[in-house]
């Protein structure tokens, strides 16, 4: 059996508890402050969390609400003063598993332990049954805030709507917000609206009749009553044809719904949770996607963090990804050395997690060794590194750089934008850095829609945005009022567009 962990800053309680729970042969470890616990908790996991509310740095509502993200079948005991005992248990409500108020009885304390401990083996015996959920690793702090919001949304049955690039795990914390709400016995049904042909997408929806149309030899339910009382979850949602957007818009307004060809109003009792990698807001404003409907989707918005902006979590994926490749495989797992684990944190990885997925599957089959080194890695990705380290030179020496662009670059104006920057800005030299920025933004989207991608404008134009307003704020130590004079746009559209794009480090005057 795990040990029972027991965080508190008073060293008098930890002692009382280790000593009495000593006596009834159950181990502990014990954390004078919550963050310790937090991340104890990304490499092991106690058999019951008791935790006092009030400590210097994090709470214990803050670490109850990260052990529910990542455990959700943990029980958690919070340690409470009668001052802070009716907003502890209005806070804890369907969250912790009971709660303990100072001054306690040490024998009574025991007895909520072991009670505890019950529930964690009963809840250890259906491990296997829900453990279908792939885990959301992620040590990052963008990460931490997303395992927060999913912890506060888990008794809740609130429309979510997910934003992130593609790759991100968007499914996966989709199944992370049925997993752990109140419909998890319930069916979670996916539907990628992008992937379905528009002539099929509303039998798919809302089913049909028999008879309905040409081929309709029978009645078939759609995935609104496949995912009756559960979690319906539509993704790339930003894709779905307009004249579906009403029908949609009507089933989250009033609940209700017909089957193609049919006349006979059927309930719907279903959470939704739409994805999508695309700009919404500017998809309305183009008027490709309704904005009633839009706001009936954003009532609450996770947006999932690139791989680029949580860097430090590439090497726990990396090796995640390695070992569960490996045991699916029946070989021993490779290892990474530091330098190609290095290089790897250095990618930018457009395809994000699920590119790095991908490549630790190559690495299992095709790296020669158990020890991978950078040269073990593909080609494509090795290559990449010599040919962006060649058009930084040459953009730092003002001339013209060599016609390769590599795919990380080539990828990221912002990326541009930094290697501009201390480039030589007067004359000639000023001139030939703008031609190299801007050759290199025309090569991207020749590749862009050479490869057939959409929404290159809405893609690209983010991406400056984003470099745009960075580069002000770094300019004005942050100050995003001056940045908008700077930038020649107003307060309100900088600070909609710093939200929109996820950049960090604004501040009011």
């Amino acid at each position: 059996m795990k040990p029972i962990w027991i965080v508190d800053d008073d060293e008098s309680i930890r002692w009382v508890l280790e000593k009495a729970l000593a006596r009834e042969n159950l181990a502990t470890r014990s954390f004078s402050n919550a963050r310790d616990a937090m991340d104890a908790l990304q490499a092991s996991t106690p058999q019951v969390l008791v935790s006092d509310i009030r400590m210097p740095g994090e709470s214990g509502l803050a670490l109850l609400q990260a052990a529910k993200a990542r455990h959700p079948g943990l029980p958690v005991i919070i340690i409470t003063a009668f001052s802070d005992l009716d907003s502890a248990v209005a806070a804890f409500q369907g969250g912790a598993f009971e709660y303990l108020a100072k001054p306690f009885d040490v024998d009574k304390a025991v007895e909520l332990i072991r009670r505890a401990v019950e529930e964690s083996l009963r809840e250890g015996d259906n491990e296997q049954l829900t453990a279908v959920t792939p885990e959301i690793l992620g040590q990052a702090p963008a990460m931490q805030d997303v395992f927060r919001a999913i912890g506060r949304l888990s008794q809740s049955n609130v429309t979510v709507l997910i934003t992130g690039e593609s790759g991100t795990g968007k499914e996966l914390v989709a199944r992370a917000l049925h997993k752990h709400s109140p419909r998890a016995s319930q069916p979670f049904i996916a539907l990628n609206t992008a992937a379905i042909p528009k002539d099929l997408l509303e039998s798919e929806l809302f089913g049909h009749e028999r008879g309905a149309f040409t081929g309709a030899q029978a009645t078939r339910r759609g995935r609104f009553e496949q995912a009756e009382n559960g979690t319906l979850f539509l993704d790339e949602i930003g894709d779905m044809p307009f004249d579906l957007q009403t029908r949609l818009l009507r089933v989250l307004s009033d609940g209700h719904f017909y089957r193609v060809g049919g006349h006979q109003p059927l309930r719907a009792n279903v959470r939704v949770i739409a994805a999508t990698h695309q700009n919404l807001e500017q998809r309305v404003r183009d008027g490709l996607f309704r904005e009633d409907l839009y706001h009936r989707l954003n009532v609450i918005r996770l947006r999932l963090p690139s791989l680029r902006e949580r860097r430090e979590d590439i090497p726990l994926l990396t090796r995640h990804f390695l070992g569960q490749s490996a045991k699916q495989l029946g070989v021993e797992a490779k290892r990474m050395t530091d330098s190609a684990m290095r290089f790897l944190s250095g990618l930018d990885l457009p395809g994000n997690v699920r590119q790095l997925e991908n490549l630790c599957n190559w690495i299992t089959v095709m790296a020669p060794g158990q020890s991978v080194d950078t040269n073990d890695l593909p080609a494509e990705l090795t290559g990449t590194q010599e040919a962006a380290a060649a058009v930084a030179e040459s953009v730092e020496r003002a001339v013209p750089p060599r016609p390769m662009l590599p795919a990380p670059l080539a990828g990221s104006v912002e990326h541009v934008s930094h290697l501009v920057q201390d480039a030589p800005v007067n004359g000639t030299h000023d001139q030939q850095a703008r031609m190299n920025w801007i050759g290199l933004l025309e090569a991207e989207a020749a590749k862009m829609l050479s490869s057939g991608q959409k929404e290159v404008m809405d893609a690209l134009g983010r991406q400056f945005e984003s470099a745009l307003i960075k580069t002000a704020l770094k300019h004005t130590h942050g100050r995003k009022n001056d940045a908008a004079i700077r930038l020649g746009i107003g307060r309100n559209t900088i600070t909609r567009k710093i939200q929109e794009l996820g950049i960090d480090g604004a501040k009011d005057e």
